[in-house]
């Protein structure tokens, strides 16, 4: 299958071993894509997993898990990337009611003992 993250590649090449935990991304560019296929497949557990430590405590596994299975994920657009740690990005999905929505986000993320996690997001639009 198609990796959901639209980078062209097979998910079994491009965002599986990350899910998988066979290696980890190297670039917050290639965990903002992983992180969007865990949305897709879902997966809430890669989703905490990624979520910077000392910022687990705002989120919660099940919270994620639903998001991802309430929505259809149809694509992830990078707007741009800035310096080694944000990444822009619209992310396009169907709500429950089949309404076309668009998530735009600016997100922050960390290296942190040689793995990449996420921070936070200012939303935007």
């Amino acid at each position: 299958m198609n990796c959901p993250c639209c980078s062209g590649k097979l998910y079994d090449k491009c965002c599986k071993p990350f899910h998988t935990k066979e290696k980890f991304p190297e670039t917050a560019e290639e965990l903002m894509r992983s992180r969007f296929s865990a949305f897709a497949i879902p997966n809430g557990e890669y989703l905490m997993d990624t979520t910077l430590p000392s910022k687990r405590k705002l989120h919660n596994t099940k919270d994620l898990q639903d998001w991802g299975e309430l929505n259809e994920w149809t694509k992830l657009e990078i707007v741009k990337t800035s310096g080694k740690n944000l990444v822009e990005f619209k992310a396009h999905y169907k709500d429950e009611h089949g309404t076309p929505q668009i998530h735009h986000e600016i997100s922050l993320f960390e290296k942190l003992n040689n793995r990449w996690y996420y921070v936070s997001g200012k939303f935007l639009d």
